[in-house]
């Protein structure tokens, strides 16, 4: 578990928090650490949580299927980020999504009861998680704002343009690599591939954009 702690260091959770203050809470948090190897389920549509999880290693994609088999990528889970928050209240039900590995990964489970209950001791430590996982939440939220903004727009034009601008915006370049691949991003714009790929040729044509695979370049 130690050789994540400079993970943690910098996750939202543990802001302000130094690599022996976090080490004191891994266990009054009852902190676990699980592998897993690409193509795995982290956590399945169906399950119920009862942790708070951050990774620590890798990379996670959160998704659905339908019926047919159909996926949407509803997110992706970056190191550090934290994920399935929104189903730790007693009365969230089940989970609604899949967590799947996209490459081996590693997960750190905290309790959850464990994390927003402060330990008899009541040590500033513990009050500052509570305080930054308030945050945490709010900046998940920010961010589920921000996707729905994308696949909002009406045309397959618009939403790549909404998405890409805010990419360059976040990541302060117009020069810049996004988390996924062609499938992904149509997965995750909720739109057709065949469609996406040749509209974003047109963009390019018309010399608003270059890109190459997962790089792009706004002009």
């Amino acid at each position: 578990m130690k050789k994540y702690l400079p993970v943690l260091r910098n996750t939202k959770m543990f802001a302000g928090l130094n690599d022996d203050e976090i080490n004191s809470m891994l266990s009054c948090l009852d902190a676990k650490l699980y592998h897993y190897q690409k193509g795995a389920f982290v956590l399945r549509e169906g399950e119920h949580l009862n942790n708070i999880t951050i990774l620590a290693k890798g990379s996670l994609h959160i998704q659905k299927n339908d019926y047919w088999g159909n996926r949407s990528i509803l997110d992706q889970i970056a190191v550090g980020e934290m994920f399935g928050e929104a189903y730790i209240a007693p009365e969230s039900g089940a989970l609604l999504n899949d967590v799947v590995a996209i490459e081996d990964s590693t997960v750190i489970f905290f309790n959850v009861k464990r994390v927003i209950t402060t330990c008899s001791s009541a040590c500033r430590f513990h009050a500052m998680v509570v305080q930054n996982l308030f945050f945490a939440i709010s900046d998940k939220n920010r961010k589920l704002v921000q996707k729905l903004g994308h696949i909002s727009k009406r045309s397959t034009r618009e939403k790549l343009i909404s998405y890409l601008s805010e990419e360059a915006k976040r990541q302060k370049s117009a020069n810049f690599v996004i988390p996924f691949n062609r499938q992904q991003l149509a997965d995750y714009l909720f739109v057709d591939r065949s469609a996406m790929s040749n509209e974003l040729c047109k963009i390019r044509d018309e010399g608003l954009i270059e890109f190459k695979k997962n790089y792009f370049n706004l002009l």
